[in-house]
């Protein structure tokens, strides 16, 4: 049997995954949290085969989420839930310690079939995945400037790039607007722009947003 902890904030997504789990029986959902500080204190407080995380919690980033438990329980093997195309993570998730990486609008045999993957011991790869970690490979001069980002810039770049503004990124990052501006400064620095309008036109043009 493998025993899940399920993060996410929305009840309702937890509760989907309860209903098409329910119905494999080597699957088993042990516990769900909705905030990062309770998932946390599950991981702790007890074993787990796999933690299927969400990337956007309300009280702290997935990403931190992620590499916290990886410092604390490296074997423990975490499946990243997330909304956003794998074009504009995925990668970056994989190489912070991540085992899989699912879209929340990913068919329920995707998710299964990442679980049992994970669950073996390997990496779940999907092909688009597969395809982006390929072309990771290419040398940093031929890399897009956004691919040159750490997984923490490109998360600010991205909230850049929506047209959130430093404090609303820094309480949904739990950061200082201090720090949010230092990140702000070296994305800037990395990719040889002036202003947020740059990221936004760059954004735009790689179609990394809608």
């Amino acid at each position: 049997m493998i025993k899940l902890l399920i993060v996410d904030d929305h009840a309702v997504v937890r509760a989907g995954i309860q209903h098409f789990l329910a119905e494999i029986p080597d699957i088993e959902v042990g516990g769900e949290a909705a905030t990062a500080a309770e998932a946390m204190r599950m991981v702790r407080a007890q074993d787990w085969d796999i933690v299927v995380l969400d990337i956007g919690m309300p009280d702290r980033s997935g990403v931190d989420v992620l590499m916290q438990i990886k410092r604390e329980k490296p074997q423990l093997p975490v499946l990243i839930l997330s909304m956003h195309p794998e074009n504009r993570y995925a990668v970056k998730i994989l190489r912070s310690g991540a085992s899989g990486y699912v879209q929340k609008e990913a068919l329920a045999i995707e998710l299964i079939d990442a679980i049992r993957t994970i669950s073996r011991g390997h990496k779940y790869i999907s092909h688009t995945v597969a395809e982006l970690l390929t072309m990771d490979l290419e040398t940093d001069a031929d890399k897009p400037l956004h691919e040159k980002l750490s997984t923490r810039e490109y998360e600010i770049f991205y909230r850049l790039s929506r047209g959130e503004g430093s404090t609303k990124i820094a309480d949904d990052l739990c950061l200082s607007v201090k720090t949010v501006s230092t990140y702000r400064a070296r994305i800037l620095q990395k990719m040889n722009m002036s202003n947020n309008a740059d990221i936004i036109y760059y954004a735009i043009k790689e179609k990394l947003i809608d």
